[in-house]
């Protein structure tokens, strides 16, 4: 039996995929693991989208094209956004195993795309870590908008994102904004 065809129970999980260009509407099959363990799998550099609607970036809304499935190579994903934080996959793989977390209001830049939300983190934030340590390509971010540097009108609301660490500018903690002088 390979890999592929293994036994384990599947389920679609509606997803909106953002690349540099694109807009992909689908849905992604995913194992007990959830959207984290699809994304994170360093077994499969490639993944299929089902029922996917495809659209542009400069008009989001504007379908271009409809297929049964889509296939893209996860490195150029820029974020994965899921209806529900619970999509993400159970709370031991998405904390990375932590039981005890300290929430932090963050915005996370890509070539693309601002993010603001939160991100659940063991113990004080330490940006090396969070970009270099293990080997999670997709980090989570939970209750997060996502909005398009050039294309504003692209805004996308979600329980729970995943950012390509690779694709990632800038981190910034919204608890460091800078007081403003009077």
């Amino acid at each position: 039996m390979s890999l592929d065809t293994s036994p384990r129970t599947h389920r679609f999980l509606p997803v909106d995929i953002l690349t540099a260009g694109y807009r992909v509407v689908g849905k992604l099959s995913v194992t007990n693991h959830g959207a984290m363990g699809a994304m994170n799998d360093p077994t499969h550099s490639a993944l299929e989208i089902n029922d996917a609607h495809m659209a542009r970036l400069y008009m989001p809304t504007k379908l271009i094209d409809h297929f049964n499935i889509v296939r893209m190579m996860k490195q150029q994903i820029h974020a994965v956004c899921l209806a529900r934080r619970e999509d993400l996959g159970p709370q031991a793989i998405v904390r990375g195993g932590y039981t005890n977390v300290v929430e932090y209001p963050v915005r996370i830049t890509t070539p693309m795309f601002e993010v603001e939300g939160t991100m659940e983190l063991p113990g004080r934030f330490e940006f090396t870590s969070l970009m270099t340590d293990g080997t999670r390509d997709f980090i989570p971010m939970f209750n997060a908008t996502l909005t398009a540097i050039l294309i504003p009108a692209l805004r996308v609301e979600s329980g729970g994102i995943l950012i390509n660490r690779k694709a990632v500018d800038i981190v910034a903690l919204l608890s460091h904004r800078a007081k403003p002088e009077n």
